[in-house]
């Protein structure tokens, strides 16, 4: 056999040359080696047989050309690839400003405390605010459609020292039957907090809903129906509800005495018995 038969330069034996990939983000300035064109990126998208790059020239001249190899830069050729595309940033605060918890995190175990607020609105609001908070701290809200009942309320859920019951009351104010009812809970595991709006509608700013200020009602009309009437927004009271919460992304977008009373709460019924 001879072994000297071959042609040693015969084959492929060089290194097959390796084309860097680019990503080809805005203001990358590249040249189609083909045709001589050279430019800024300017846009990409997508067309029906893969993405497609917009160069602009330096008199302003747009042309679009397919991604992939025949690109130059700095006379080295390359391979332009689509951008990768960034996750979207989580919030690292929750509506209400607390910090965020890592995503996956699952909601905590209820605890046996409560918050009761008096109505759908009410709690509707305090989800959207402080949600995740309280499922972060396992704890449940309740509406009880009025408080008319409260000290009745109160002893049916039968609070104690690892069972603690807040309640946010609206227009908790000295002489208002509100407060009345609030002075005949006297348990210790028990809070009764409020603010002093009428409705919890209130609670929300009024630039957040784009008007001047909340109509002031004269006593003993129905609050809901005046404040619709006097706004001219002639709907029925469950739509005006669903434009002002979706007015509201923030704890920023309430009214200081609100936040107050639902941090109170919150630390409360979370705070430990010992």
């Amino acid at each position: 056999m001879d072994r000297y038969a071959q042609d040693p330069l015969a084959g492929n034996w060089r290194r097959p040359r390796v084309v860097t990939e680019v990503a080809a983000d805005l203001d990358l300035v590249v040249e189609v080696a083909e045709v001589g064109f050279c430019g800024a990126v300017v846009d990409i998208e997508k067309g029906p047989g893969g993405h497609l790059v917009t160069l602009e020239d330096g008199l302003g001249r747009r042309r679009m050309f397919p991604l992939g190899p025949g690109f130059l830069i700095d006379g080295k050729p390359v391979t332009l690839i689509a951008p990768a595309v960034a996750a979207p940033a989580r919030p690292t605060r929750t509506a209400s400003g607390s910090v965020a918890l890592p995503t996956g995190l699952r909601a905590r175990v209820a605890r046996q405390g409560r918050i009761y607020v008096e109505g759908r609105h009410d709690a509707e609001l305090v989800e959207k605010i402080w949600g995740d908070d309280l499922r972060g701290e396992g704890v449940v809200v309740e509406y009880l459609e009025g408080i008319d009942h409260l000290p009745e309320v109160v002893t049916e859920f039968a609070p104690g020292p690892n069972r603690r019951l807040g309640v946010l009351v609206d227009h908790l104010v000295t002489g208002s039957k509100e407060s009345r009812l609030a002075a005949l809970v006297t348990s210790p595991h028990v809070l009764v907090v409020g603010h002093p709006y009428i409705d919890v509608w209130q609670a929300v700013k009024p630039n957040v809903v784009g008007i001047r200020a909340w109509p002031q009602i004269p006593l003993g009309e129905p609050w809901k129906a005046g404040v619709l009437e006097a706004l001219g927004w002639y709907v029925e009271p469950h739509v005006a509800w669903r434009r002002i919460l979706g007015s509201v992304s923030s704890w920023s977008d309430l009214e200081t005495p609100l936040l107050t009373c639902m941090e109170q709460l919150i630390d409360f019924v979370t705070e430990s018995a010992g």
